[in-house]
C-alpha cells in the first residue's frame, strides 16, 4: 500500500503554477544571496584590518617601518600569486589603466604602511586606529566631489558625528605620552588611505579587483625593496612571534582583506564602504586590550565610540 502510494504521487503530474512559484521563487533568491556578498565582503575586511593594527604593534618591536612594510607586502604578494592561480584570471591593464594601477599600489601598500608602522612605534594599536579612523571621513569628502556620489543627508549626519569623536581622539594623543611625530604619520597614513580609495574606485571599472590588488601589491614590494637588506638583518634577530605576526599581516590583512575591500569597492560607493571602516577602529581597540594589554585615553575612547555611531548612522536606513 505504501510503495503504491509513493509510486502514484511519483508519476503524479506537477501544477504548472506550483512549478512557475517554485521557479521564481528560487530566481529571487539569488539575486538577494548576492546582496549579501558586499557586506560580507566588507565585513571581512573591517575584521582584519582591525586585526592589523595589533598584528604591527606586535611586529614593530623587532621590526623598523620600513622592513616591516616589506616583509607584510612581500608575503601578501605570494599570497595573491596563490590567490589569482586558484581563481584562474589575471588580466593585466595597459597604458594609463598600468601606471595608475602601479601608482596607487606604491601609495595603498607602500607608504602607507611606512607611515602606520612609523606611527605606531610609540602609539598603541588602538589610538592609531582610531587617528587613522579619520580616513573614512576624507573618502567620503573626496568621493562627494570626485566621483559624484553627492552629500547625502545621512552620511553627512554620520560624517558630522565621526568628527566630533576623531576630535575627541585627537585631544587625547595632544596631551599624552604619544609624541607629535607619530599622531601626524597617523593621520597622514588617514589620508593616504583616502586618496588611494579613491583611485581605486576610478581605476576598477577597467580593471578587476583582484588583478588589481595583486598588481599594486607587487609594485608596492618593488617600491620597499631598498629595505631588503634591513628586513634580512632583522628577520636572523627576530623571535619567532614577531615574524609570524608579519607573516599574518602579509596574508591576511593584506592579501584576504584588499580582496574583500577591491570586491566590496566594485559594487557600492566609495563613501558608504568607507564609512563602514569606521568598524574597525573600536575592533582595534578591543583587540588591542585584550591581547596587548594595550588602552587608549579615556577621551580617545569616547571620540572611538562617536565614530562607531556615525558609521550606524551614515551606512544603516531606517525602514
Amino acid at each position: 500500500m505504501t510503495n503504491t502510494t509513493a509510486d502514484r504521487r511519483r508519476t503524479q503530474p506537477v501544477d504548472p503554477g506550483t512549478l512557475a512559484d517554485m521557479t521564481s521563487t528560487a530566481v529571487a533568491a539569488r539575486p538577494a544571496a548576492r546582496a549579501l556578498l558586499v557586506p560580507a565582503a566588507a565585513a571581512v575586511t573591517v575584521v582584519l584590518w582591525g586585526s592589523a593594527f595589533i598584528g604591527i604593534r606586535a611586529a614593530g618591536f623587532d621590526y623598523s617601518p620600513g622592513a616591516l612594510a616589506l616583509g607584510r607586502i612581500l608575503v601578501g604578494t605570494l599570497a595573491l600569486t596563490v590567490m589569482a592561480g586558484l581563481a584562474g584570471k589575471l588580466r593585466l591593464p595597459r597604458g594609463r589603466t598600468l601606471a595608475g594601477v602601479l601608482v596607487w599600489g606604491v601609495l595603498w601598500f607602500g607608504l602607507y604602511n611606512l607611515a602606520l608602522n612609523a606611527a605606531e612605534r610609540t602609539l598603541d594599536a588602538g589610538t592609531a586606529s582610531l587617528l587613522v579612523g579619520l580616513a573614512p571621513i576624507l573618502i567620503a569628502v573626496f568621493a562627494g566631489f570626485t566621483l559624484g556620489e553627492g552629500f547625502p543627508a545621512r552620511l553627512l549626519a554620520g560624517i558630522g558625528i565621526a568628527f566630533v569623536g576623531v576630535a575627541g581622539i585627537a585631544l587625547a594623543t595632544s596631551g599624552g605620552a604619544s609624541d607629535g611625530v607619530s599622531v601626524a604619520l597617523g593621520l597622514a597614513a588617514a589620508l593616504v588611505y583616502a586618496g588611494s580609495t579613491i583611485l581605486q574606485k576610478r581605476l576598477l571599472p577597467r580593471v578587476d579587483s583582484l588583478t588589481m590588488t595583486w598588481l599594486g601589491c607587487l609594485a608596492g614590494t618593488v617600491a620597499c625593496l631598498p629595505f631588503a637588506p634591513a628586513l634580512l638583518d632583522e628577520l636572523a634577530a627576530a623571535p619567532a612571534s614577531a615574524t609570524l605576526s608579519v607573516v599574518y599581516l602579509g596574508v591576511f590583512p593584506t592579501a584576504v582583506a584588499f580582496a574583500t575591500w577591491g570586491y566590496a569597492l566594485t559594487r557600492t560607493t566609495a563613501g558608504r564602504l568607507g564609512a563602514a571602516t569606521y568598524a574597525a577602529a573600536p575592533l582595534a581597540v578591543l583587540m588591542s586590550w585584550a591581547l596587548l594589554g594595550e588602552v587608549p585615553a579615556p577621551v580617545a575612547l569616547v571620540g572611538g565610540a562617536l565614530c562607531l555611531t556615525g558609521v550606524l548612522v551614515a551606512t544603516l536606513r531606517l525602514r
